[in-house]
């Protein structure tokens, strides 16, 4: 992806960062807001998914061990709603097991806690980047039907005129 280009899609996405460590949440987000990054968070799957309904955003880094719904539990129902959002996955409890889990209900990604922010940052320009594909070939692919849709007749027209 050409760098000015890539630059407009990571300034002009939408970052969500859910976890119920404050902390780590408003020290995340700090860093990322001086990177340029446009960063939302919520302490909490509930919190998580009535930002998605409100909101556009491109890419949520989610925990997977949090009270109330789960990680796991967000991730599925994100994926169901808008399966189009990238979905990075966080656990300070890494296990083989759930790295699976999430990769199969199509987290993008999984990192394990402590992280360090250019890890963060790569895996969610990253993120960005697939983001940007999948809404260019969903883009096209609507181009093309939309003229494939034009230039097929009215086959309803073509059956009323035909006499036998």
């Amino acid at each position: 992806m050409h760098t000015q280009h890539a630059e407009y899609w990571i300034t002009n996405m939408k970052l969500l960062i859910v976890d119920d460590e404050e902390r780590f949440l408003q020290s995340t987000k700090k860093l990322l807001d001086r990177k340029g990054f446009d960063v939302r968070t919520a302490p909490g799957g509930e919190e998580c998914l009535e930002i998605l309904e409100k909101e556009r955003i491109d890419v949520v880094v989610l925990d997977i061990k949090m009270p109330g719904i789960g990680g796991m539990e967000s991730l599925k129902r994100i994926k169901r709603r808008h399966p189009t959002i990238e979905v990075i996955m966080l656990t300070g409890h890494g296990t083989g097991e759930y790295a699976v889990d999430a990769l199969i209900w199509g987290a993008a990604d999984f990192l394990l806690k402590p992280i360090s922010m250019p890890e963060l940052i790569a895996k969610v320009e990253e993120a960005v980047a697939r983001r940007h594909v999948l809404e260019e070939k969903i883009r096209l692919a609507r181009a093309i039907k939309a003229e494939s849709d034009e230039s097929e007749p009215d086959k309803s027209v073509n059956n009323e005129n035909r006499k036998e």
